[in-house]
């Protein structure tokens, strides 16, 4: 494991109302359960990314922070969209990344709670705009179709890392089954954003990346978010090299050449990051 951060990483911790309030929230969130790297600037911003269907995940992906386990009877919360809702009101948020763990667990993979959770916030939050981070459903349309029909903005689904990295990094996914999930979105709706990200420094070549961004436009995915991995620990899959903003920079030119609509690309840029910014310019483009 490399263990020196370059100095690129450096921020400085911004103080803000809902800094203040992270641990008086009762909901879960990227931002605190994930790491972030950039929740004080995302928070000094007013923005916040909420995670449902619970804390823990059914999945045990080698990069992730967020808790784990195999069992099958994980709690379901039923009043976690109306508590949702209600705190996302209070923080007078504009625009929120709606994420969730992954339920192999439920038979929908939680789509139905997932679809819920955006009814309520709509219905409470006049004006507000959504983004749908999901997770694959195991390739389920129908669970899909739940999601897109709760009427979400933008719906994002992160590949995550190159096809030949998934067995080692994401045992449980499946490369194919995630392309073809994006395909699904714009079949049902083919006028919505779609969204997917990539992590850089798990020991991927350049030219497999640019390999999985072909893939990723190659399924009409419209937003490209390109970012550093960090290992939450010593116990997670290990950073194999720290990419520099000029190689971040280069492969977002080649993104936009490719005829992705947008893309964020950076060092400490992750999926959620400047979410609302991205989804502005394409509309007012």
């Amino acid at each position: 494991m490399i263990k020196t951060l370059p100095r690129w990483f450096r921020q400085d911790v911004i103080k803000s109302s809902v800094l203040s309030r992270l641990n008086e929230i009762k909901i879960n969130t990227v931002c605190k359960e994930a790491h972030c790297p950039n929740f004080s600037a995302c928070f000094d911003a007013n923005r916040l990314s909420v995670i449902i269907l619970g804390d823990t995940c059914t999945r045990t992906c080698s990069f992730c922070a967020v808790n784990k386990s195999v069992s099958k009877a994980l709690p379901l919360d039923m009043d976690e969209p109306l508590r949702v809702a209600r705190e996302i009101k209070n923080l007078g948020l504009k625009y929120v990344v709606i994420t969730s763990v992954t339920r192999d667990d439920l038979p929908d993979g939680g789509a139905g709670i997932f679809a819920r959770t955006i009814e309520l916030v709509k219905q409470h939050c006049k004006g507000i705009i959504i983004e749908a981070l999901i997770p694959d459903f195991k390739g389920s349309v129908c669970s899909l179709a739940k999601v897109i029909e709760s009427g979400p903005a933008v719906i994002g689904h992160n590949i995550e890392t190159i096809r030949r990295l998934y067995p080692e990094v994401r045992p449980q996914a499946d490369y194919g089954v995630s392309l073809k999930l994006l395909v699904s979105i714009k079949a049902i709706s083919g006028l919505m954003l779609t969204k997917s990200s990539v992590m850089l420094g798990m020991g991927e070549t350049r030219d497999e990346l640019i390999a999985v961004m072909r893939d990723l436009r190659g399924v009409g995915c419209d937003i490209l978010v390109l970012g550093q991995y960090l290992a939450p620990s010593r116990e997670h899959y290990p950073v194999k090299e720290y990419k520099s903003p000029l190689e971040f920079e280069s492969l977002r030119e080649i993104a936009i050449s490719m005829g992705f609509r947008g893309c964020l690309s950076g060092p400490l840029v992750r999926s959620s990051y400047q979410a609302k910014e991205i989804y502005d310019q394409l509309i007012c483009a």
